[in-house]
């Protein structure tokens, strides 16, 4: 490999070309082994697994999202001195994966039945060897730091072991159970679908109301899917409900079929809503479906896996069920059984995730996992503290879905997957298999067709990928993972069924220690992401255009726990822009001969510049670690933007620049500078890696930030006396800008001036990094000689006292800008005394409030009646405008 890397200070180029070197440091990092981990080391553990993205996927922002998050705890962990383990994996997608294949067989008029279940499997592995999984280069391009050695995929062999022994367990223990249940079914895939596999969202359709019997034995009821009501075998009512208390018991016909149906009395009928009575389809409905069990009902079905009405025995079998909707309604409406119609009716309606397709509830054979135990003791392990929920107001979410779940649909009609381990007798025999057992043999034995949900393996991936159920040293160090990182909108899903399994197959020990929930990614508006509003933005794109280390800063700049974050491409480009910043003032203290490597000054030497950065690099290091132990990225990333772009780029370095050039402080700057840059790369490593990598290498000579110790102890003790100081200087720099602009001076020009009260304000006398040559070099002031004629004056009041400021402008100055200015210092003073007035006016405040804050109020009323006096005397020297 070429390695085009800057390895020396003087290597460094003008500009940070990010397309240039990142993909050559990713290689360099893997091909090191930084990201291995050692399951033989010493070192204390930390394990993140990733979550797996799909093998059809590619890279996008809620991926970016989730990996960028990850990478901060691993590489910071890991240069905290952790053996730390971030492991990586896809996920076989089924329903995705078998669409991909099927829709690549229909080019050449092909369906998957014309392979047959063998030849296709091996063509879906085929495409997985050709085409899938290229997501995997592309979170390289993203950074992402993991253990490439570890890689693993949910049908590997030792995963798919994993998923026939926990079945097994749970079949024996009567866990899992077949049975016939209302599932969620696309018609387009023929499977059934999990929760998550099913996208709500409003439809535009009728919601028509129906006469069933005539006269005083007539029921009107209301339905969404008017073709359902061929397989209606009850009318429901509550069993309160008087209007209807002479119907309970009896028969009603039921229009067009002309079956007779019995009107049962239920407590799940809601009699305030509509007209108090409902259809029931219990083959077509899940509430139906439980109230057909409790009144013992027939539950005919009336479509088959395509949604076509099948067996009504009408005219309408044959016809689509959108098509038989409006059959059945025109044959209705000749019939005079409707009584109301309203169009259109916004509604939500499920639609399958992968094709669109609206989903039918299905009665269906299946099979189930018996969930109430194993939820249990989810919920329990959140309860008792084995496993923390951050942020803390997301574990109510948590216990909602624990607290109340309904048994998970685990078949799926497909062939690409774990197929489920059971075998079927010619004598009606079932036998589930475990992997190390033979399956049955002989005539008239065969294997179940369905194929596991993609969620049951997927939910062992925190064991499965560490080597259960075998005692693999992996797994004896790693489990339980460290961190969860993973959005709000999966919690359910993935989150909860990976606490119940690994609860279940590790005697109580839940898969994680933390589990931290960030929100979605919206565009610039707030507005969710879509194809269709055309508010989509591809992670990709902004690498090639910002570099990666731009989208990594713009993400964590803005994940808050639990909430959702805004993402625009001006602000990632800000983010580019804070990286250009870096590494020009990394190049400027290079230039100058800045290393971390020289010694601080001692504390004498140190001038209030230095006492002050190096301070504030105490603190942030210390915000630092609190905030990204809590999992406040933005907060941490917030901290960190500030301290560099407003402290140590706008203020230290301006000020250095003076220190540098007076021999008294240069040496001592130099090393203050590379002191604070060291520290600040290392900080900004986890966020940033590929920037502060080329920064610190070229700063500090040596092999990899990536390995480099995480900053302890970096800077020096807080001095409030000098952080005063500077302030004051800070101030008075702001003051003198200030005028210079509004009297319409460039800022190239240097002007001269001469300045008063500086040691009566605190201040100190001329000298090496004192606020007189801070002010000559930040204000771009020259020292006055003997004709020196100032045609402006400046009072700055600080905290110590009033430093008077005589410039010469070198002409007539903008009176009216000079007037505007100070009519603005005199409002600002008078508001000042408006509010010491007041209080010092109030009986109560004089009487309750502390000597100290009456005097100090009274302080105050004096520096405003004199700053009203200063200004005002100001104003009348000026001549008219």
């Amino acid at each position: 490999m070429t390695d085009t890397l800057p390895q020396r200070t003087a290597d460094l180029p003008a500009q940070w070309n990010p397309g240039e070197v990142e993909g050559v440091l990713y290689e360099r990092w893997v091909e090191r082994g930084y990201f291995e981990a050692d399951n033989t080391s010493d070192r204390p553990p930390f394990c993140i697994v990733i979550p797996p993205p799909n093998v059809t996927g590619s890279l996008h922002l809620g991926h970016a999202m989730d990996h960028t998050l990850i990478d901060i705890l691993t590489r910071r962990r890991r240069m905290q001195g952790y053996d730390a383990l971030w492991l990586p994996g896809m996920d076989h997608a089924g329903i995705a994966t078998q669409n991909v294949v099927e829709r690549q067989l229909a080019v050449h008029g092909q369906s998957r039945h014309d392979l047959g279940r063998e030849r296709f499997v091996e063509k879906v592995w085929e495409w997985k060897a050709e085409s899938g999984g290229s997501i995997l280069g592309q979170m390289r391009r993203l950074g992402d730091g993991v253990d490439w050695t570890r890689e693993r995929f949910t049908l590997d062999e030792g995963l798919s072991r994993a998923v026939q022994t926990i079945f097994k367990r749970l079949f024996d223990e009567d866990l899992i159970y077949r049975a016939e249940r209302i599932i969620n079914w696309c018609p387009r895939c023929h499977t059934a679908l999990s929760d998550i596999e099913v996208d709500h969202h409003d439809d535009s359709g009728e919601l028509v109301s129906i006469r069933y019997g005539d006269g005083a034995d007539s029921v009107v009821v209301a339905t969404t899917r008017v073709e359902t009501m061929l397989g209606d075998t009850a009318v429901a009512v509550h069993p309160d409900d008087e209007r209807y208390a002479h119907l309970v018991g009896r028969e009603i016909e039921l229009p067009i079929v002309g079956r007779m149906i019995p009107v049962v009395a239920d407590a799940h009928v809601d009699p305030a809503f509509g007209t108090g009575a409902v259809k029931v389809t219990p083959a077509h409905d899940p509430n139906d479906f439980e109230i057909g069990r409790r009144h013992d009902l027939p539950m005919p079905s009336i479509m088959d896996e395509a949604a076509v009405i099948r067996n009504s025995g009408t005219e309408f079998d044959g016809l689509d069920r959108f098509e038989a909707r409006y059959a059945v309604r025109e044959r209705l409406r000749k019939e005079g059984r409707i009584v109301a119609e309203k169009r259109p009716y916004e509604h939500a309606v499920g639609h399958c995730s992968r094709c669109d397709t609206v989903v039918e509830p299905r009665l269906s054979l299946q099979w189930f996992v018996r969930v109430e135990p194993l939820a249990k003791a989810a919920g329990d392990a959140v309860r008792d503290g084995r496993t923390t929920i951050h942020p803390k107001e997301l574990e109510k979410r948590f216990f909602d879905w624990v607290d109340n779940m309904h048994d998970w649909t685990i078949s799926r009609q497909l062939w690409w997957g774990h197929r489920i381990p059971v075998w079927y007798g010619p004598d009606g025999e079932v036998v589930c298999v475990g992997p190390d057992e033979q399956p049955p043999s002989g005539e008239g034995w065969r294997q179940d067709e369905d194929v596991l949900d993609t969620w049951f393996s997927s939910g062992l991936w925190p064991i499965s990928t560490l080597g259960w159920p075998d005692s693999t040293p992996d797994l004896a160090r790693y489990y339980p993972t460290s961190v969860l990182v993973t959005g709000y909108d999966i919690l359910f899903f993935w989150v909860v069924r990976m606490m119940m399994f690994g609860l279940y197959a590790m005697d109580g020990a839940p898969p994680f220690e933390h589990v931290f929930l960030h929100g979605l990614i919206r565009d610039q508006y707030g507005k969710k992401m879509s194809k269709s509003k055309g508010n989509t933005i591809d992670p990709l794109d902004l690498i090639d255009r910002f570099g990666a280390d731009a989208l990594r800063f713009t993400i964590a700049r803005g994940a808050n726990p639990g909430a959702d974050m805004a993402l625009s491409e001006e602000w990632v480009a800000g983010s580019r822009n804070f990286g250009t910043k870096l590494w020009n003032a990394t190049r400027l203290a290079l230039t100058n001969g800045a290393s971390p490597d020289l010694p601080l000054p001692a504390e004498a030497d140190r001038t209030d510049a230095d006492r002050w950065i190096l301070g504030r690099l105490s603190e942030v290091v210390e915000q630092t670690d609190a905030l990204l132990e809590d999992f406040q990225f933005a907060k941490a990333t917030e901290g960190l933007y500030h301290f560099t772009w407003d402290e140590l780029c706008d203020w230290y370095l301006e000020l250095a620049k003076a220190q540098l050039r007076d021999e008294r402080t240069a040496d001592g700057t130099r090393a203050v500078l590379g002191h604070v840059l060291d520290a600040l790369l290392r900080l900004l490593h986890p966020i940033s890696p590929f920037l502060t990598e080329a920064l610190w290498t070229a700063l500090t000579g040596r092999e990899s930030v990536v390995v480099a110790p995480w900053p302890t102890g970096a800077g020096g003790a807080v001095d409030a006396a000098a952080n005063g100081r500077l302030a004051d200087v800070q101030k008075l720099v702001t003051e003198v800008r200030r005028f210079r602009t509004e009297q319409g001076l460039p800022d190239s020009r240097r002007v001269a001036a001469r300045v008063e009260g500086l040691v009566a304000a605190g201040l100190g006398d001329p000298g090496p990094g004192g606020a007189a040559a801070a002010l000559r070099s930040l204000a771009r002031l020259d020292d006055p000689d003997d004709g020196f004629a100032p045609t402006a004056t400046l009072d700055v009041l600080l905290s110590g006292g009033r430093v008077h400021v005589e410039i010469d402008t070198s002409g007539a100055i903008d009176v009216a800008a000079e007037r505007a200015r100070l009519g603005r210092d005199l409002a600002a003073a008078q508001k000042e005394l408006d509010q010491a007035e007041k209080k010092l006016a109030n009986p109560k405040f004089l009487e309750k409030a502390p000597a100290d804050v009456v005097a100090g109020i009274r302080t105050r009323r004096e520096a405003a009646e004199a700053e009203i006096a200063r200004v005002t005397a100001r104003l009348e020297t000026l001549p008219s405008a």
